[in-house]
């Protein structure tokens, strides 16, 4: 087992990885780093995902990094378009060479008297290795990278078509005319059912239960008068600020007054549908605007398949599949060549990693989070996490900034090591990140509890990290600054 050391080890070299490594190399350049990503490629879920019409959910603008100006046309980005920004960058960044593929991390280890952690990692033959470091930096996303959810239909072991989950999408799928049915009404199931009608016999989303979906379009047209006038990075900057503070008040308003946001949602769902789709039916639903996350469709795509009639939408419940497809409780059978479940993600907190601070294992789910960021009581170890009503880059790009601070702060009064610290143990509850979505609400207890007031409190609100990540001392009164070997205030 050979043992290397840098300052900081990043793990994941996914969006949130990269930028990480960039934010180091612009604000600590004389700190060493390496990047450990599990696959054996880079762009996380922007390479993993291969399902036709893969895009954004979210606009570039906020999506792409704060020192990175996304210079595409199209603010709802595809895929590959999205991956070759994130390539681009690391290349741009010399991040490249500091990744090492195929490095699945398994065990991190805190030795206070070092100040240092071990990180244990298996290589792509299983071979077990091992480095230290001073900061672990964990960016690996929140879901599983091996498997999706797939709930378990009865009788689906008889149907005689394909069965794929989008997670592991088939490159040499040909579902030219194919009779296809598209499983689930969340971000994936309305990117596939107009992607995959443009060249399928039929496709119909099948859903339980209807979501609020919202139409936009792919080019910013603010954007572009932008950029023909003002320099890059500035136009890119005012486009940002313009889409943040518009997120913002639509998550605010759909709290304050869900009637009203709910209502308009659908008039603009039937101005697109006309009496095409009975949208009280498979639009209207029935809970409030972004007690889960919206569902936003470039271009109207979704509801231009629908009305040409090369997609339709059925709501209803799965009785049974059966060896030409699924019968419904309704009594309707719905004919399939090939079934795609976009149910949903599974859930992992760190990407799964354990944790062990001075010979003892830390229960993740028992640990209190400080401000999306850290854990109580776990000595430098960062993690990024986004916004449920915002870009997740959002976030993470100001989480890099303040790790770089923390890191600042550290050297120049000579100390190794920050740990926050909860003293409030009242304040402990099941972590809640607004949203109560399916996928959210089967893992929840797996994840950090929050607390009821800042800073352990998740607000979602970009402008409110902004000032208290950007501008506030990190001396807060709960961040424990020490020398290695022992912690003092």
């Amino acid at each position: 087992m050979t043992l290397n050391h840098v300052d900081v080890i990043i793990v994941g070299a996914g969006l949130s990885g990269i930028g990480a490594a960039c934010h180091l190399t612009n604000e600590l350049p004389n700190k060493t780093y390496a990047v450990l990503e599990s696959r054996n490629t880079s762009g996380g879920t922007w390479d993993l995902f291969k399902y036709p019409g893969i895009r954004s959910d979210s606009d570039m603008h906020t999506l792409g990094y704060n020192f990175k100006p996304w210079k595409h046309q199209k603010a709802i980005a595809d895929g590959p378009a999205i991956l070759s920004y994130i390539r681009e960058t690391a290349k741009q960044y010399d991040v490249e060479k500091h990744i090492r593929y195929n490095h699945q991390v398994d065990k991190v280890a805190w030795d206070s008297d070092l100040a240092r952690w071990t990180v244990t990692f298996k290589d792509k033959i299983g071979e077990g290795s091992a480095m230290t470091c001073h900061f672990i930096y964990s960016c690996t996303g929140y879901y599983r990278y091996d498997q999706g959810y797939t709930p378990n239909f009865p009788g689906i072991g008889g149907f005689k078509g394909q069965v794929i989950h989008p997670q592991h999408w088939p490159e040499t799928l040909d579902y030219t005319g194919k009779r296809v049915v598209v499983i689930g009404s969340g971000a994936t199931a309305i990117t596939l059912v107009p992607s995959m009608a443009k060249t399928a016999g039929h496709v119909t989303m099948l859903q339980r239960s209807p979501t609020y979906v919202v139409s936009r379009p792919s080019v910013d047209d603010f954007a572009v008068k932008l950029e023909s006038y003002l320099p890059d990075q500035l136009a890119y900057t005012l486009t940002r600020c313009k889409n943040v503070f518009f997120q913002m008040i639509l998550y605010r308003m759909s709290k304050r007054r869900p009637a009203y946001i709910k209502a308009q949602l659908i008039k603009w769902t039937k101005h697109w549908l006309g009496d095409k789709v009975d949208v009280g039916k498979h639009f209207t639903p029935t809970y409030n605007p972004w007690d889960q996350r919206l569902c936003l469709v470039p271009d109207g795509d979704l509801f231009r398949s629908l009305r040409q009639g090369s997609s339709s939408v059925v709501t209803d419940h799965i009785k049974t599949f059966t060896d030409k497809g699924i019968e419904l409780r309704s009594g309707e059978t719905l004919e399939a060549d090939i079934v795609v479940t976009a149910t949903g993600l599974e859930l992992l907190a760190l990407g799964g990693m354990q944790v062990n601070v001075d010979g003892k294992e830390v229960d993740v789910s028992d640990a209190v989070q400080y401000k999306g960021m850290m854990l109580s009581d776990v000595p430098n170890l960062f993690f990024a996490t986004g916004y449920t009503n915002a870009s997740w880059t959002l976030k993470c790009d100001l989480t890099s900034g303040y790790v770089c601070r923390l890191i600042k702060h550290l050297d120049r009064h000579q100390q190794q090591i920050c740990m926050p610290h909860n003293t409030d143990n009242h304040l402990k509850r099941i972590m809640s990140i607004g949203l109560e979505s399916g996928y959210v609400m089967r893992s929840i207890d797996k994840f950090p509890k929050e607390g009821l007031t800042a800073p352990w409190k998740l607000y979602q609100n970009y402008f409110l990290d902004l000032l208290g990540l950007r501008m506030r001392s990190v001396k807060d009164g709960y961040m424990v600054f020490a020398k290695r070997g022992s912690i003092e205030e």
